[in-house]
């Protein structure tokens, strides 16, 4: 089996504690990190090494930055996505880790919606999914996992009306992320788990977590060919009940060893 998690950690200076704890209990085969808050050289390598794994990184000073963590070493086959060469924010990762193509997405999150924030994260959904087209016929296990700043229904969302101006809910950003599934996409959690108001993401403020005022938006689309593989896909929320936790918790996809 190889499992796969993705794990949007809120700066991973800050919880780095929390990031090897869960990694000793957890101990996945590739962890696709995103919103890693530094830039490369700043990125606490050697203390994951010393846990047996290879790391990719694509960061940036302060913002964004997203990582991949493998015990077998990857092989990077791209640190952008296509489609906006003037685009320098750092959102995604693309390596090839044991046969599996793995993804690491960090999607913009859009808001205010009537600012540039917005159409830009419609632009960069659109190179997303032009990306997972050029995979799809290549006919390879391929795994885009990630924060993709998308509630796909309001089963996804605690309060679909409090959300209903938020990028994470609009109209626009639910048919690109549907459009992502009409090419042939699978999504992981929802294929094994029909349980609505699962989350994902809690907010800091408000009692949130202890609410269960949350969010689903960190996903796994698969190719058909992945998707065959699947095994199961699990949102872990121990590490968001922990002290300085990321508002995120991790969510894990288990394959089948490819053939």
């Amino acid at each position: 089996m190889t499992t796969i998690a993705t794990w949007n950690v809120n700066s991973v200076r800050a919880r780095i504690e929390n990031i090897k704890t869960w990694l000793e209990k957890a101990s996945p085969d590739i962890l696709l990190m995103q919103e890693i808050k530094c830039q490369d050289e700043q990125f606490p390598a050697h203390e994951f090494e010393a846990m047996g794994y290879h790391c990719l990184i694509k960061g940036q000073k302060s913002y964004h930055g997203v990582a991949i963590l493998s015990k077998q070493e990857p092989t990077l086959i791209m640190n952008r996505l296509p489609g906006e060469d003037e685009d320098e924010q750092a959102r995604y990762l693309e390596a090839d880790v044991g046969g599996i193509r793995a993804a690491c997405l960090y999607l913009p999150n859009g808001n205010p919606i009537a600012t540039e924030k917005y159409p830009y994260k419609l632009r960069w959904m659109e190179r997303l999914r032009k990306r997972m087209s050029d995979l799809l016929a290549e006919e390879i296990p391929a795994v885009f996992g990630g924060d993709y700043n998308v509630c796909p229904t309001d089963d996804d969302c605690y309060d679909p009306v409090g959300f209903s101006n938020d990028a994470l809910c609009q109209p626009e950003s639910r048919a690109a992320f549907r459009s992502m599934l009409n090419l042939g996409m699978t999504e992981a959690f929802r294929t094994v788990n029909k349980t609505p108001h699962t989350y994902s993401y809690w907010d800091y403020t408000g009692g949130a977590y202890q609410k269960d005022h949350g969010v689903r938006i960190d996903h796994f689309l698969m190719t058909p060919q992945a998707a065959d593989m699947m095994e199961d896909c699990v949102i872990d929320r121990e590490p968001r009940a922990q002290t300085k936790a990321s508002d995120h918790t991790p969510v894990i996809l288990t394959l089948k060893d490819p053939a």
